[in-house]
């Protein structure tokens, strides 16, 4: 369950909300205008969650907070609090409503949009870079993230043809590392961009869904290149990703 209030006199204007379900809750807090900060609390049981969660609301009503029955969550920032990471209740709700499969929360899944490093990383240069920058030019942050942060040749999956990508593996190594990893390491920087941005904003860039969209079948094509079985995950990534409206 979700619940808004809001505090306000001459020296604040402040915000706190809170969503309780099962054996957790969140909170977001701060003053209105910014994004506050994310909390998470877990507990034993469902019935403890729920009577912290009332004791907490029963104290910002004494404090003065008033119901905001009118507070947009869906025009709302999402960001996972440090102590407890990756979670559906710090996550856009469009975000909850079309990846809810435990893998889009795996930390420790490889085929996961944030469980490998290379997808973690780039959640975490994500947010920083939507706390000051908003969305503004996103569908070239993974460029960015590959070239500056990691001084690596970009890579964009422009080409899907299995021949032409065996003979790009195969040939002179053009990033310091193998091929193959090169163009993994792009298509999960692509894909945590995307999943990101949902995830966070609840939207996504049309140019950087298709460019998802298109890393999701390289990612899979370049694993059967170099021997390893055709992922049932990714495939339903790509699936999901492609139902996604903004």
């Amino acid at each position: 369950m979700k619940k808004a209030f809001k505090f306000k006199d001459e020296k604040s204007d402040k915000f706190w909300w809170i969503n309780y379900s099962g054996k957790d809750f969140a909170v977001n807090y701060g003053k209105n205008g910014t994004i506050g900060k994310y909390e998470v609390k877990e507990f034993e049981t469902a019935e403890e969650c729920e009577k912290q969660a009332l004791k907490l609301i029963a104290q910002k009503i004494k404090k003065g907070y008033i119901e905001d029955e009118k507070f947009d969550f869906n025009n709302h920032l999402y960001f996972d609090s440090e102590e407890i990471g990756l979670h559906p209740k710090t996550s856009h709700p469009l975000f909850d409503k079309y990846f809810n499969k435990e893998n889009y929360y795996d930390c420790g899944e490889e085929e996961s949009p944030f469980g490998n490093d290379s997808g973690a990383d780039t959640l975490f240069y994500l947010c920083e870079y939507i706390r000051k920058n908003g969305d503004n030019d996103i569908k070239n942050f993974p460029k960015k993230v590959i070239e500056k942060n990691w001084e690596m040749i970009y890579c964009p999956p422009e080409n899907l043809l299995k021949e032409d990508l065996k003979n790009f593996i195969s040939g002179k190594k053009v990033s310091g590392i193998e091929n193959s990893h090169l163009l993994i390491i792009n298509d999960q920087v692509i894909i945590a961009t995307a999943f990101g941005q949902i995830k966070i904003m609840g939207k996504i860039d049309k140019e950087l869904k298709k460019m998802a969209l298109m890393s999701l079948k390289r990612w899979n094509i370049v694993m059967e290149i170099e021997g390893y079985d055709h992922s049932d995950i990714i495939d339903e990534m790509e699936n999901d990703m492609a139902k996604f409206e903004n």
